[in-house]
This record gives structure tokens, sequence and C-alpha cells, in this order.
């Protein structure tokens, strides 16, 4: 019996924990909260985005760019990049985007 009372009393408490609280003010928001802040509103929302780490300094916890201890590792990675990218360019880099990259399929057999 008490094991009884005691799951009903934990699926009560359970089911409660979901329930919405009401929480009352301390005090009451201004009439020209909706109004316009203007420019610092504006860079205070953005300075965030603006010092956090980006993809050109991203540390990943390693305090190296892109989690790359060895510079040396770093220079061939983007040398490596770099020349493909050059290469594929120098292929590709003038072909037009309107026509088909694979060519037409010949559904004739011949």
């Amino acid at each position: 019996m008490k094991s009884v009372i005691a799951t009903l009393f934990a699926l009560i408490a359970s089911a409660s924990a979901f329930a919405p609280v009401v929480q009352k003010a301390a005090f009451t928001p201004a009439l020209n909260a909706a109004a316009p802040k203007g420019v610092m509103a504006a860079l205070a929302g953005a300075a965030p985005a603006i010092l956090s780490s980006t993809a050109a300094v991203a540390t990943e916890g390693t305090n190296e760019w892109f989690g790359v201890d060895d510079t040396r590792l770093l220079a061939v990675l983007f040398v490596i990049h770099w020349t493909i990218l050059y290469l594929w360019l120098g292929s590709y880099g003038d072909a037009s985007e309107d026509e088909d990259f694979f060519g037409e399929i010949d559904y004739t057999g011949n």
C-alpha cells in the first residue's frame, strides 16, 4: 500500500513539474518599452556575433587556429587547397552555367 501511495505521489509531483508557473512581476514595464533604441541597440545585438570566434580564427577549444597546433601543417593545408582551387578554376573557371555539366543522355543505345 505504501508503494502505491508513493508511486501516485511521484506521478502527481512529476506532472506538476510541467505546469506553467505564475510569476508576479515586481514592477510593471514602461509604456515605451517597444520603442526603437537606435544605433546602440543594433551594435549591442551585433557585438556578440562579431566578437565571438569566427571561422577565420576558429580554435575549437585548442587555442590554435582551426585546431592545428603546428603552423607548418596549417600552411600545407592552405597551400594544397589553393593549388587545387587554382587548377580547377584554370580548367573550369570559364565554364557556362547554362550548359549541362555531364552532357546529354543518349537513350538510343548507339
